[in-house]
């Protein structure tokens, strides 16, 4: 028989899907309603008829296809490389004091692409999954894992929205709101005839003209909520590092993985234009590291050779992280474009050379 504790925590689960139901039946009525009620009931116009039907079922085919996407793509977990060993999680467990542990997962860290740090200036390090936080990564107690690159928990999906399926998050966005303005646009004059009147009362009244309220203010939220997105893309930022700067060596810094408009689209969407629009995977890079734009402490202080400030050091530490052979994604994502780079710079107001692109893993 399974523990009271197993059976909670099952039932806890089955009740996070409430609100993917409740979506999905609202959809399912909005199929029906259109399809049915408006399309093949309603209008008369035969040309009128199949043109609104075959773009419907294009957005409608698109809305469904990115939403499932982002419904039932599982969260990546960090590479091995990240996860502690069995000889460091027991040495970890035998520290009690908080300085020796730092000193361990410094140890360990020193080899890994890791350049985020806490607001204290501490190693991340996750006791529930045992593992030193990758770049953007955060643990999630719905998830109730480390989750890559991410950026919240919805519960319209029922599932972290992070590194694996951002793209398809941003898509579900992008065409649940062409869904909702199509509706809106195409059962507008049915609508001001239902209600003036200027058609019978039929079975079809109530559907068209509820069917034009709720397309009409899902079209209101979803249009701020995807612009609010797309300046996060924008912006290279995650909505976590949006109210919370991620904090590297030389202190917090918004703007530290940007790396120009251009390149941050990219690196969601990736290189290939074609595959921009469909919801399939090909955002560049791992999800464990990430090329980052680094602003030295000191301005009168040159960069390295290796284009890093040798000077940005955490509080007690005096390594620094080897830099790593670019990923061809990664390598890609540095290299195009770099005059977009310069024109960021010259925006944000520094001409100094301690503004240089970090490359890593």
């Amino acid at each position: 028989m399974a523990p009271s504790g197993s059976r909670n925590v099952d039932c806890w689960r089955v009740l996070y899907w409430i609100p993917v139901l409740f979506i999905s039946l609202i959809v399912a009525w909005s199929y029906y309603a259109y399809v049915v009620q408006l399309c093949i009931d309603t209008i008369e116009n035969m040309g009128e008829k199949i043109v609104y039907l075959l773009v419907y079922h294009v957005l409608f085919i698109m809305f469904v296809w990115s939403y499932w996407q982002t419904i039932f793509t599982k969260p990546m977990n960090p590479l091995k490389e990240f996860h502690l060993s069995h000889s460091d999680k027991e040495l970890l467990e035998r520290e009690d004091r908080r300085e020796s542990q730092q000193e361990i997962l410094r140890r360990i860290a020193k080899d890994l692409p890791i350049y985020t740090r806490t607001m204290s200036g501490a190693i991340r390090y996750c006791d529930h999954c045992l593992l030193l936080k990758p770049d953007r990564c955060h643990h999630c107690s719905a998830c109730d894992m480390c989750i890559l690159k991410m950026d919240h928990h919805c519960p319209w999906v029922n599932n972290c929205v992070g590194f694996a399926n951002y793209k398809f998050f941003m898509l579900f966005l992008a065409y649940s709101l062409l869904y909702c303005l199509f509706v809106t646009a195409t059962d507008l004059q049915y609508f001001i005839q239902f209600w003036t009147n200027g058609l019978p009362d039929t079975q079809a009244k109530f559907q068209i003209m509820f069917l034009f309220f709720a397309a009409s203010m899902f079209s209101v939220s979803l249009a701020f909520l995807f612009a609010y997105h797309c300046w996060l893309v924008c912006k290279n930022r995650s909505t976590l590092e949006a109210f919370r700067a991620p904090t590297f060596q030389h202190g917090p810094d918004k703007d530290g993985f940007s790396l120009g408009t251009s390149k941050n689209f990219r690196q969601v969407f990736g290189n290939e234009k074609k595959c921009w629009l469909l919801p399939v995977f090909s955002s560049l890079g791992d999800g464990c590291s990430y090329p980052t734009c680094l602003v030295n402490a000191d301005p009168e202080q040159p960069s390295s050779p290796s284009g890093r400030n040798p000077s940005i050091k955490s509080a007690g530490e005096s390594h620094q992280f080897p830099p790593k052979p670019l990923r061809e994604s990664q390598s890609r994502l540095l290299n195009n474009g770099q005059s977009e780079g310069n024109e960021d710079r010259d925006k944000r107001g520094t001409s100094n050379p301690a503004l240089t692109i970090e490359k890593e893993t």
